[in-house]
């Protein structure tokens, strides 16, 4: 992804050569195949005694039997999407689950409740929401489709359920006993090799990220010193007659500096910082989910073990 546009946008200057045209008919031919679709827009601020919430309005339209009709319009707030993220990943351990925008993306760039922050994550849900739809084993997640389709009252009435006693319990035993066991011993190599060269990428787009930001943050203060020095340039040029024009001259030339690195930083903050902070939650996604590789690798070894002294010991007996 280049940009935090919307997730359908397709870019007409792409290279036209065969793969990338073989690439292009695909594309078509899948937005044409698409029998999903789904939009997040129209924030609204929420204000009550305890908290001020932001919800957002999903729309979805779709042409699947399983859905009861082919439309729906729901409004959720940032806590749903927190919730669908967390089912998806318990219900698939093992698959990667697209990222969500964080509490407080950019914190310290953007005020909370401010319309850059709502508009940014609005896009953001709007891509999580879409890269689901897409997936060819997550679309028909049971929990998506009540995100999707549940009325307010419903979708909180489907969270209080939660898991059953005995899944927690199973949980809970696997949690330990994989804090006991430490890695999978029969790693396969293929995985030992992925596991090093994320931790390398993670490690050096946290890098990235953070050196990005730190480049935003200089920009910014400088923009802001340069907006005060270009006033106090003009007022300077009306109380000295023989440099006037010199100081006008100045206080221009700082103006368009100003308008330069405005520019620049809306490039970083719409271009840059959101795919880099993208690839930095991607690449913890990735580590999470080799994690969750390795315990269940760590159960199978387990009952593996667990077996083969069953058998001994039934040798022994017979």
């Amino acid at each position: 992804d280049t940009s935090l546009a919307e997730v359908n946008s397709f870019i007409p200057s792409m290279p036209t050569s065969p793969s990338s045209m073989t690439n292009q008919y695909k594309f078509d031919d899948e937005r044409e195949l698409r029998d999903l679709f789904i939009t997040v827009d129209d924030p609204e601020s929420h204000i009550t005694a305890i908290e001020t919430f932001i919800t957002y309005r999903v729309v979805t339209k779709t042409s699947r039997g399983e859905f009861d009709s082919s439309e729906y319009e729901v409004r959720r707030r940032y806590q749903d999407f927190l919730w669908l993220k967390s089912k998806l990943e318990e219900a698939h351990p093992v698959l990667i689950i697209p990222p969500l925008p964080e509490k407080f993306i950019m914190k310290g760039m953007v005020e909370r409740f401010s319309d850059e922050f709502i508009e940014t994550r609005r896009k953001a849900l709007h891509k999580f929401l879409n890269r689901i739809a897409d997936h060819p084993t997550l679309t028909f997640n049971e929990d998506f489709k009540i995100f999707l389709t549940a009325q307010a009252w419903e979708l909180s009435s489907h969270k209080k359920q939660g898991p059953s006693l005995l899944s927690r319990m199973g949980q809970t035993v696997r949690a330990v006993a994989s804090s006991v066991r430490g890695g999978a011993k029969n790693r396969p190599e293929m995985f030992t090799e992925m596991n090093d060269y994320m931790e390398t990428f993670s490690q050096k787009i946290n890098v990235l990220d953070k050196i990005a930001h730190r480049i935003y943050k200089e920009e910014r203060d400088y923009c802001n010193e340069l907006k005060e020095y270009g006033p106090i340039h003009t007022l300077w040029s009306a109380s000295e007659e023989d440099l006037a024009e010199s100081l006008k001259g100045v206080a221009s030339c700082i103006e368009r500096c100003c308008r330069a690195t405005e520019k620049r930083m809306a490039g970083l903050s719409e271009s840059l910082l959101p795919i880099l902070h993208e690839y930095v939650l991607y690449s913890e996604i990735l580590m999470g989910v080799l994690k969750r590789r390795d315990q269940i690798q760590g159960e199978l070894d387990s009952k593996v073990d667990a077996l083969a002294s069953k058998k001994t010991e039934k040798d022994l007996v017979s």
